[in-house]
């Protein structure tokens, strides 16, 4: 087998920093309440499995969920991806694995929930830009506390996700 040319080397390079840009666009748009935005990172038929929500199938019942869950005045997400791994397994096809730190406040709820979550994502190139067609992540500990009406949090929820072993295989 002969080494990678240089251009094939610069266009993988050029493709994984295009993966990992999606996802950080996807977290952005999530964060800043712009559901056209996330639906632009799924494809129409794309498979949304995260941990805690019903199988998604398509990405408008995913984006119809995030619109009434996520984008209310009272709450504010942080989401910070890390440890991005993009393998890419052919021409026009990928796998992401990163990491995400994601906050939130629920001001109406008096709640603050962190979670670190794992993703596993399968990614296609279709008309020159990458996409995501699956995506599921896995809950690796969660944190939520109940901020009483003197201000003084207390935890409600703390721990592993996955005591009892590593993440489910995606569905």
């Amino acid at each position: 087998m002969t080494d990678p040319t240089l251009e094939q080397r610069v266009a993988a390079l050029e493709d994984m920093a295009a993966i990992q840009a999606l996802k950080w666009r996807y977290l952005r748009a999530c964060d800043d309440k712009r559901p056209d935005d996330v639906r632009d990172c799924f494809l129409p038929d794309a498979v949304i499995d995260f941990e805690g929500f019903p199988l998604f199938t398509n990405r408008e019942s995913f984006v119809d969920t995030f619109q009434q869950m996520g984008c209310r005045p009272n709450i504010v997400d942080m989401h910070h991806g890390q440890n991005p791994v993009v393998e890419l397994t052919g021409p026009d096809t990928a796998q992401g694995f990163f990491d995400c730190y994601f906050f939130q406040i629920d001001t109406e709820a008096r709640r603050l929930v962190q979670l670190a979550v794992s993703y596993d994502d399968s990614l296609v190139r279709r008309d020159g830009r990458w996409w995501i067609a699956r995506t599921v992540s896995r809950r690796r500990s969660m944190l939520v506390q109940a901020i009483g009406e003197d201000f003084v949090g207390r935890f409600a929820i703390l721990g592993r996700s996955d005591e009892a072993g590593p993440p489910q295989p995606p569905r």
